[in-house]
């Protein structure tokens, strides 16, 4: 999977799949829609999962449309792209830059 294959899958809404708890964590989040489109579109793949069930999967890491960092796990299966969650990470979970997980203690 990659970020080229995401974003053109992207690129047309009606590829686009949440299920309906996906929706309401976005909603609980306060992150639409267009903050996750933009978020594949300017983002990068910092972790790859490819046994995912039941599609392969990658968390991306990108910003939304206020230039917040946003984070998107997306899933690519039956052409469509599977939107998994997506959060505003925190840094008790995350290196500076959002980048890297922190070691677990």
């Amino acid at each position: 999977m990659t970020i080229d294959t995401i974003k053109a899958l992207c690129a047309d809404k009606d590829n686009i799949h949440m299920t309906s708890h996906v929706s309401d964590q976005c909603r609980e989040r306060n992150i639409k829609g267009k903050d996750i489109i933009n978020a594949v579109f300017n983002g990068e793949i910092i972790e790859d999962y490819p046994n995912d069930y039941p599609f392969p999967s990658a968390l991306i890491f990108g910003h939304d449309t206020h230039n917040k960092i946003l984070h998107v796990v997306a899933g690519i299966g039956n052409n469509k792209l599977w939107i998994i969650t997506a959060y505003y990470p925190d840094d008790g979970w995350w290196e500076d830059g959002f980048k890297t997980r922190k070691a677990a203690k």
